[in-house]
C-alpha cells in the first residue's frame, strides 16, 4: 500500500467533487494507491478554509503556486476556471506533478497543444475530468459497438443541453468571457463530443452553427448595467466520424427546463442504443432480430456484472451517481500512475477534442463543412 500526496486548486463544485473522490476511492477500490488530502488552494481564503475543515485536507492556501511547489504533494487537480488551466497544469507539470485538469483544459488547441507536450516530454500522467464516460453502462456501449453487435453503425444523434444560463437576467460570469475559449460547445458540448469519440472514434468534419441567444447579461446581479455577451449558447454541428457514418450533436446550455441531458440515439444495421444522463443506471437496445412480437427496445439495467458497478453495491438496480463516476475517474488516474493501464481521456485525447470545438467555431463563422486539422 502507498500513499500519495494530493493538492486540489478551487473549491467549486468541481473541486468539491474531486476532493470527494479522492476521499472515498481507496475505501472502495482496495488496491488503489492512498491519497492524502495535504493541500487546497482558492483565491478565497475563508472558502479555502471550509473546504479544508469540510474534505480533512492537512493545509489551505490562497496561492495556487504555493500547493504546486509544495514536496508533499504528488498530484495537483486543477478545478479553476478554464481561462487559467494552461498557466496552471504548466507549472505542476514542470514541478514534476500528475495532473487532473477539469475541461475543457484550454480556450484553444494550441493551448492545449502546449499542456500535451509538456505532459508527454515530462512522463508525468494527465487525466482530464471527462467523467460521464466512466459510466459502467457507457462501457457496455462502447463495447457493443466494438464487438459488431449493432452492424454497421449508421448514425448518432448526441445532445448536452441543460437550462442553468437560460435566465437571460443571470449575470456575466467567467463561462461567457471569450478569453477563456467558446460558450456552450466548450462547457458541455466538450462532453458530447467526447463520448461521441469515445463510442465510435475520430470525428473527420463539422459543419457548425452556433447561435448567442442572450446578447447581453447584467455584469452582476441587479446591476442594471449590462456586458455584451461573445460567446455561443447553442451550438448545433452535423459531423462526419472517420469510420464513415454521420450525425448531429448539439451543445445548448439555455435549454429551459433541462438539468442535464446528456445523451445519445445510436443507430446500426442491427440495432440501435439509447441512453441518457438523466436515467444513467440504463441503456436502452434494440435488435433488429428479435421476435417481431416483442419489438421495442429493451432496458439494460446496471448491475454488479458490469465493473466496477459492484464495488460500490452488490445489488442490482440501486445505482450509481455523479460522484460514483467522478471516483472510478479517479481510481483509474491512480491506477494509471501506479503504473496500471492508462485509461484516459489525458491531456492528448482533451487536446484532440478541443481541435473539434475550434474547427466548430470557424466552421460556423464560414458556413461551411470543415476538416480536423
Amino acid at each position: 500500500m502507498r500513499y500519495i500526496g494530493v493538492g486540489v486548486i478551487g473549491t467549486g463544485f468541481m473541486g468539491k467533487a474531486h476532493s470527494f473522490a479522492y476521499r472515498a476511492v481507496a475505501g472502495i477500490f482496495p488496491d488503489s494507491l492512498r491519497p492524502v488530502l495535504q493541500s487546497v488552494a482558492d483565491i478565497n481564503g475563508e472558502a479555502a478554509e471550509q473546504a479544508a475543515k469540510q474534505f480533512g485536507f492537512r493545509r489551505w492556501r490562497t496561492d495556487w503556486r504555493a500547493l504546486v511547489d509544495d514536496q508533499d504533494i504528488e498530484v495537483v487537480s486543477i478545478t479553476a476556471p478554464n481561462a487559467v488551466h494552461r498557466e496552471m497544469a504548466l507549472a505542476a507539470i514542470a514541478a514534476g506533478k500528475h495532473v487532473h485538469c477539469e475541461k475543457p483544459i484550454a480556450p484553444n488547441a494550441d493551448a492545449a497543444k502546449d499542456m500535451m507536450e509538456a505532459a508527454e516530454a515530462a512522463g508525468v500522467v494527465t487525466q482530464v475530468g471527462y467523467n460521464y464516460i466512466k459510466n459502467p453502462i457507457l462501457k457496455l456501449a462502447r463495447s457493443m459497438v466494438a464487438a459488431g453487435e449493432l452492424g454497421e453503425i449508421t448514425g448518432f444523434r448526441g445532445i448536452h443541453a441543460e437550462d442553468y444560463m437560460a435566465d437571460p437576467e443571470a449575470p456575466y460570469n467567467w463561462r461567457l468571457d471569450a478569453s477563456g475559449g467558446a460558450g456552450a460547445i466548450a462547457d458541455i458540448g466538450s462532453h458530447i463530443i467526447g463520448m461521441a469519440r469515445f463510442l465510435l472514434g475520430p470525428i473527420s468534419h463539422v459543419d457548425a452553427d452556433l447561435e448567442t441567444v442572450v446578447k447581453s447579461r447584467p455584469v452582476r446581479a441587479g446591476s442594471s448595467e449590462r456586458r455584451a455577451v461573445e460567446v455561443d449558447d447553442i451550438a448545433r454541428l452535423a459531423v462526419r466520424f472517420e469510420r464513415g457514418c454521420r450525425g448531429t450533436i448539439e451543445a445548448n446550455w439555455v435549454a429551459t427546463g433541462r438539468k442535464m441531458q446528456l445523451g445519445f440515439e445510436l443507430t446500426g444495421a442491427k440495432g440501435s442504443l439509447v441512453y441518457t444522463q438523466e436515467r444513467l443506471n440504463e441503456l436502452l437496445q434494440y435488435r433488429t432480430d428479435g421476435d417481431p412480437r416483442h419489438s421495442g427496445y429493451t432496458r439494460i439495467e446496471a448491475g454488479p456484472q458490469h465493473h466496477p458497478y459492484g464495488l460500490f453495491c452488490v445489488a442490482p438496480g440501486h445505482q450509481l451517481g455523479f460522484n460514483d463516476l467522478k471516483t472510478i475517474e479517479v481510481a483509474e488516474f491512480l491506477e494509471a500512475i501506479a503504473g496500471g493501464e492508462r485509461r484516459g481521456p489525458d491531456f492528448r485525447e482533451a487536446w484532440e477534442i478541443q481541435k473539434i470545438i475550434d474547427t466548430a467555431v470557424r466552421s460556423s463563422k464560414s458556413r461551411t463543412w470543415q476538416a480536423i486539422e
